[in-house]
């Protein structure tokens, strides 16, 4: 989330500073680098909604934590498997993975749903999508006790709808 943060911040002080130099560019009748310059503000206006939406949606997730787990694997449907090491925020509405977003249940009946949970000793893994596509994470939970695991397994189910399937316990 600090990433997202930091990028709306360097968004916001390049769009002031677009805004100034065409006001300047405007005043001084040099109307071409005044069009530049008021190019590059909407194009910058169009990246800091971006990131403002990106900094929202992550803070959603962030508020709703359902639990944190210290790093994740991402599998796609062709299985290929790609490590993050950032610390990975699981929630009501989405996965914060570091500065990656991935979200479920947010855009109504066609859009990504939480589809199947599974938990062992180890890990957990959550499967997302809509229809046409799933992916699959796999996070080391950290969890020693079953008490903890049927915890979060319960509050999984309370907020999402999806019921865990524990194995290995």
């Amino acid at each position: 989330m600090k990433l997202i943060k930091k990028w709306r911040d360097i968004s916001a002080a390049l769009f002031e500073v677009c805004i100034l130099f065409t006001a300047l560019f405007a005043v001084t009748q040099r109307l071409e680098m005044a069009i530049v310059f008021g190019i590059a503000d909407v194009a910058i206006f169009i990246l800091l909604y971006r990131q403002n939406r990106l900094l929202h949606d992550a803070s959603l997730i962030c508020n709703n934590q359902i639990f944190c787990v210290p790093s994740a694997s991402i599998v796609a449907e062709n299985c290929t498997a790609k490590l993050i090491l950032n610390e990975t925020v699981v929630s009501t509405f989405g996965i914060l993975l570091g500065s990656k977003i991935y979200k479920w249940g947010c855009d109504g009946v066609r859009g990504p749903r939480l589809k199947e949970v599974k938990l062992d000793k180890e890990r957990i893994w959550l499967a997302f999508g809509t229809e046409d596509e799933t992916r699959c994470i796999e996070l080391l939970h950290g969890m020693t006790n079953k008490q903890s695991v049927l915890e979060v397994t319960q509050k999984l189910r309370h907020e999402t709808g999806v019921t865990a399937i524990i194995t290995d316990w």
